[in-house]
């Protein structure tokens, strides 16, 4: 997969770069063979929603007692937590400390806008998708898990497999067994198709990246260098600082082990800017080389997936921080505790928007004063910073497995 990724990079750049003295014909190319891309991301996609059904049902219904399945989410959860509000400090922190050096020109602003392809109207329209407050939890019970199934929305998908298997848990063993013994011959087919179709990983890869690549190349990174600078060093002392120590003191596993069995899953959330995508490649590591218990890593993994992304968060505090910057306004004390407050608040919903990660920050900088208009900048390398907040996303995902099912095994 790191071929594809590689060839990706530097087709891209080279063709963006032609492209700009009046050699469009790889640009063109490049552009062509997108349909590549989504025809792979399709091929993963379709596995994820019965992955997540047959591996959460059979890890919750081989746990028997309702007391395990209660603590198992109350140790996923805290882990979850606790480490978005790190992640939230450490953006902070980040921001304050790289964006001074950071300085957008008008022109670049325009240039920024264009590429984005959207405005404030636009932001704010999409906003109004995110759920809030008890519109959120009346969404997480799915009237029809079925169609939350087919519209892929997974976080209710999970409330439904979940109570299915909370019930199977409670019933006789004799009766219990048929149903996860299914479940777990699903899995298995399942992970197989996964195999096959990561035989085909480089090209996929390729043409998921390249196209893009072409699409910016680097003069809009420049404009905004040390924003995604800043992003990029947020999310690396992320896993340096808070999964991997977090991997190596409660689970005694070597961080090299750690990264060596998450290296397929992070280079596809990577690639893909999708946790969704990653999903089954996660399944597969904690099942084959983190020897995560299936009950664990059935539960927790899909739950990350939609809940947990401190990746995410990372970029958020930053992102409010440069936009307040880049027009001038003031940001304390006061004005970080209720954006911090915001960003969390947004990590607990699931915003089936595009660009959720920016349009999620709406609450952030309506709590703050900060103009929406500002989002639009960002808007226009989300999918730059979105590929190395996904790749932490992920990264953070096998974390929380592994660090729960250390606690779970010495039960």
């Amino acid at each position: 997969m790191g071929i594809g990724l590689i060839a990706g990079l530097l087709l891209g750049l080279l063709a963006a770069g032609l492209a700009q003295r009046g050699y469009p014909a790889l640009a063109d190319v490049l552009r062509d063979i997108r349909p590549l891309g989504s025809l792979f991301l399709n091929l993963l996609s379709m596995v994820v929603i019965p992955l997540v059904a047959t591996a959460l049902f059979a890890g919750i219904a081989k746990l028997g007692d309702l007391r395990t399945v209660g603590r198992l989410v109350v140790r996923t959860l805290t882990f979850f937590w606790a480490t978005a509000i790190v992640a939230i400090l450490l953006g902070f922190l980040v921001g304050a400390l790289v964006l001074p050096r950071a300085a957008v020109t008008p022109e670049q602003q325009t240039a920024l806008r264009a590429a984005a392809g959207a405005d404030a109207t636009f932001i704010e329209r999409a906003a109004e998708n995110i759920p809030t407050g008890l519109q959120f939890l009346v969404q997480l019970v799915p009237a029809n898990p079925f169609k939350a199934a087919a519209d892929g929305n997974l976080l209710p998908v999970i409330v439904f497999v979940t109570i299915f298997g909370i019930a199977a848990a409670t019933l006789p063993v004799e009766k219990r067994a048929p149903l996860t013994n299914i479940a777990d011959a699903a899995t298995d087919a399942l992970i197989r198709i996964i195999h096959w179709v990561l035989l085909f990983a480089p090209i996929g890869i390729f043409a998921l990246v390249a196209p893009i690549v072409t699409q910016f190349g680097w003069s809009l990174v420049r404009a905004m260098l040390w924003f995604v600078a800043a992003v990029i060093i947020g999310v690396i002392l992320l896993i340096a600082l808070v999964y991997l120590p977090s991997v190596a003191f409660f689970a005694r596993m070597s961080p090299i082990r750690f990264l060596r069995a998450a290296y397929p899953a992070m280079l596809m959330g990577f690639s893909a800017t999708s946790s969704m995508a990653a999903l089954p490649l996660m399944i597969d590591a904690a099942d084959r080389d983190l020897q995560i218990p299936r009950p664990v890593s059935g539960f927790v993994l899909p739950l990350a997936a939609t809940l947990n992304r401190g990746g995410s968060a990372v970029f958020q505090a930053i992102a409010v921080v440069f936009v307040a910057r880049l027009y001038g306004l003031p940001f304390g004390v006061g004005e970080m505790l209720a954006a911090g407050a915001a960003v969390f608040l947004a990590s607990l919903t699931v915003a089936s928007v595009p660009s959720a990660g920016v349009i999620s920050l709406v609450p952030a900088f309506q709590s703050t004063g900060l103009p929406i208009a500002g989002l639009t900048i960002l808007l226009g390398l989300d999918r730059i910073s979105d590929m190395f907040r996904t790749m932490t996303n992920v990264t953070g995902h096998l974390a929380s497995a592994v660090v729960v099912a250390s606690f779970e095994n010495r039960k």
